[in-house]
């Protein structure tokens, strides 16, 4: 390639595309965000990115369509601007739960929005923890999957919690508790829930021991807070001692942040893979992905491995 890395954010979560530009020491790329008086996104790459490597970071968090679309538009600029490469770095994908048809007349959105990403101009596409994992095969383009386990469970080894039990909210995050319960050297359980509503659940029971135990409570996203919270609360009644809710995405949706302030838990740690101004609370704790991220995105641009860097 003519020229280096390059690293363009939009305006999702600007402060973690600042962050990541810092771990791997660059200027940020140079970019002028506007709006017409109808609504529609203007904009201008300011610096020339002929035959550059380029990533732009960019989470489809709400406002999910307006992220989604200045995403697109992003690319689509640097395309037009002769970028070699372009890799849409996309911490939180939206749409990611209509990943299928679970009744008929719905549509598969995730993977419509993996197509119109490929057809804006993007040719490589990095995500972290995805809602499902088949979903980085929606993508036409090399679609790279990082984890946000290592930062999290750094912290929570930092804390050194004794007795300790994971515990998966749902059937559905099993292999996620797994995986931390066993890089925590912990038990693990599972709560066995119906849903009563679209966004409404009955917790039935829990899979597992829990009484007498710390527990943390592992989910890949956070929206409503009703099934992570109504779960919290039945470890309480089944005895566990301090309660953790670890998530990667907190998207925090509707009236989650109430709920989580009154949640029976010790503490409510996430990543800053979507920005929480505004929706701040007394237990929460935001660990930044950006090193995570920076470290992706220096691997792809030198063409090392992915893989090694959660082994």
């Amino acid at each position: 390639m003519k020229k280096g890395l390059t690293v363009f954010s939009g305006g999702a979560n600007p402060l973690l595309g600042a962050k990541v530009c810092k771990f791997l020491s660059l200027d940020q790329g140079k970019i002028e965000i506007t709006r017409f008086p109808d609504g529609e996104i203007d904009m201008k790459i300011l610096e020339d990115v002929r035959g550059a490597d380029v990533y732009v970071i960019q989470p489809t968090c709400p406002p999910v369509n307006e992220n989604l679309m200045e995403l697109l538009i992003m690319i689509d600029c640097l395309r037009r601007a002769s970028a070699e490469r372009i890799t849409a770095v996309i911490p939180y994908f939206g749409y990611a739960r209509q990943d299928r048809k679970a009744e008929g007349r719905v549509p598969i959105s995730a993977k419509l929005v993996a197509n119109i990403i490929t057809a804006a101009g993007a040719t490589r596409a990095l995500a972290i923890d995805l809602h499902a994992a088949q979903l980085q095969g929606f993508f036409d383009i090399p679609m790279d999957h990082l984890y946000a386990a290592p930062v999290l469970v750094e912290y929570f080894r930092q804390l050194n919690i004794k007795d300790l039990t994971i515990v998966s909210p749902d059937v559905g995050g099993i292999k996620m508790a797994r995986a931390y319960a066993k890089r925590l050297n912990a038990d693990l359980a599972i709560v066995d829930k119906r849903r009563s509503g679209p966004t409404e659940t009955e917790v039935m029971h829990v899979i597992g021991e829990v009484e007498g135990r710390n527990v943390i409570l592992v989910d890949d996203m956070i929206s409503t807070a009703t099934s992570i919270t109504e779960a919290a609360k039945h470890c309480r009644k089944k005895g566990a001692k301090d309660i953790y809710i670890c998530g990667t995405h907190a998207v925090l949706a509707g009236k989650a942040v109430e709920k989580l302030a009154k949640a029976p838990v010790k503490e409510v740690v996430v990543t800053d893979t979507i920005p929480t101004a505004g929706k701040e609370f007394s237990n929460l704790k935001v660990l930044s992905v950006a090193n995570l991220l920076g470290e992706a995105i220096r691997r792809i641009h030198h063409s090392e491995s992915i893989s090694d860097m959660f082994r």
